[in-house]
C-alpha cells in the first residue's frame, strides 16, 4: 500500500510527493530505517501519519512471522508503600501524569490491539536487579552509566557508586540483561518487577552522543563510524581523515543518520527510544526524564526500597570539563544544517517526541 523504499527516498530528495502522501509522511518513512530488520513500530508510525485503514494495517505481511505481544489492558498503580516523607508529593504527581500520558498515547495509536515481534529482542536492552526487583531499560546519554552503578550497588556488587570505574560499568558484565533468562524468567520479571525507563529530549540526546563519540578521541567510533562517514559524505577528504576517521562534522553525521543506504549501521547511542525500549509493548511503571534526573532517580530508589544512604550520583561520567549538552548547545549545532535537514532529523525522532510529550523544536 506504500511506495517502495527507493521511491520514498527519491521522492524525499527530489521534493516530489507520491499521490496520497504528505511531505511529512514521506519524510518519516524515508528516515525510519531498521537495517533490514522488521520494525514493530512501523505500523504505529504509519498510523500516525498516513491514515491507513485498520484492515490495511492488519494485512501487512511483515507481522506474520512474529510472536504476539499484547499491550497490558490496564495501567497498574505504582506500589508506594516504601515511600516515606512528604517531599515526594510533587515528583509523584508528575510521574503519574507521565505514566498516564504514555499509556493513553499507546492505547490511542496502537489500533491493531496487538503488535507482534520477538519477545527476546524487545527486552534485550533491559538490565535486571533481582534483590529489589528492578528492570531498567538502558537509554544511552540519559545517565545510563550512573544508573548501572546504582544497580551494581543495589545488587551487592559494590559498596559505593564512586568506587566503580567507567570500564567496569560498561565492560565488566556484572549485570544480567533480561534476554539472558528463559521465557518463564522473562515473563515473571516483566509481570512482577518495577520497570523503569529514563528519557531525554531526542535532539539533545543526539547532539550529546555526537559530541561524546566524535569530538573526543575514540578507538571504536572513529575507525568504525568516522571512516565510513567521511568516505561517503566528505568531498575531497584528505588521507589522514580517511585513515583515522577523526574530525567528523555534525552535518556529515546527520547525512549518515538520514541516509536510507547508510555505509554503517545504527548505534544504540542515537537509536530511537521506541526501538531500544519499546514503550508501547512493555508497560513501564516509571518514566524518568533527564531534565529532572536526580529527583526522579531518588524517588524511584525510594519506591523500590533502596538503602537510605544510596543516592543517584551527581558526577558526570566522562569529559567532565565539557559544557553539558543543553537546549542552547543544540541550537548551535542545528545551525550547521539546512532547514530540510533539521526537519528530517526531527521527523526521525518523531515518535519519541510524541510518546514522552516533548515540545517540538523550532526547526
Amino acid at each position: 500500500m506504500l511506495p517502495p523504499p527507493e521511491t520514498q527516498r527519491k521522492a524525499t530528495q527530489s521534493g516530489h510527493i507520491p499521490p496520497g502522501l504528505g511531505r511529512q509522511e514521506v519524510a518519516i518513512m524515508s528516515s525510519r530505517q531498521w537495517q533490514g530488520k522488521a520494525d514493530p513500530f512501523g505500523a504505529v508510525a504509519v498510523s500516525l501519519v498516513s491514515g491507513l485503514s485498520d484492515q490495511q494495517k492488519i494485512s501487512k505481511p511483515p507481522f506474520s512471522q512474529f510472536k504476539e505481544v499484547y499491550l497490558p489492558p490496564v495501567l497498574h498503580p505504582l506500589n508506594k508503600t516504601l515511600v516515606t516523607g512528604d517531599q515526594w508529593k510533587d515528583v509523584d504527581s508528575i510521574q503519574e501524569r507521565r505514566r498516564s500520558f504514555l499509556y493513553e498515547f499507546c492505547k490511542k495509536y496502537n489500533s491493531m490491539k496487538k503488535l507482534r515481534t520477538h519477545l527476546v529482542h524487545i527486552v534485550s536492552r533491559i538490565y535486571v536487579e533481582d534483590r529489589h526487583k528492578v528492570l531498567y531499560c538502558e537509554v544511552p546519554k540519559v545517565g545510563c552509566s550512573n544508573w548501572k552503578r546504582v544497580l551494581m550497588v543495589l545488587n551487592g556488587l559494590a559498596t559505593s557508586v564512586r568506587n566503580i570505574s567507567h570500564d567496569d560499568v560498561h565492560y565488566g558484565k556484572h549485570l544480567r540483561k533480561l534476554d539472558s533468562y528463559d521465557l518463564k524468567g522473562i515473563y515473571t520479571r516483566l509481570n512482577t518487577y518495577t520497570k523503569a525507563i529514563f528519557v531525554r529530549d531526542p535532539l539533545e540526546r543526539l547532539v550529546s552522543a555526537f559530541r561524546d563519540k566524535f569530538e573526543h578521541p575514540n578507538s571504536y567510533y572513529h575507525p568504525v563510524f568516522g571512516k565510513a562517514i567521511i568516505k561517503k559524505y566528505r568531498h575531497n577528504a584528505n588521507k589522514e581523515a580517511l585513515e583515522t576517521g577523526s574530525g567528523v562534522k555534525f552535518k556529515e553525521f546527520i547525512q549518515y543518520l538520514l541516509d536510507s543506504h547508510r555505509p554503517v549501521g545504527m548505534d544504540i547511542h542515537w537509536e530511537q527510544v521506541s526501538k531500544l525500549c519499546y514503550p508501547c509493548l512493555i508497560n513501564y511503571d516509571f518514566i524518568g526524564k533527564f531534565e529532572t534526573l536526580e529527583e526522579d532517580a531518588n524517588y524511584f530508589l525510594q519506591l523500590v526500597g533502596a538503602p537510605a544512604e544510596l543516592k543517584f550520583p551527581r558526577f558526570k561520567d566522562r569529559h567532565s570539563s565539557d559544557e553539558r549538552t543543553s537546549a542552547e548547545v543544540v541550537r548551535q549545532y542545528l545551525k550547521e544544517l539546512s532547514k530540510e535537514e533539521r526537519q528530517l532529523t526531527y521527523d526521525f525522532y518523531y515518535l519519541d517526541y510524541l510518546m514522552f510529550n516533548y515540545t517540538s523544536p523550532t526547526v
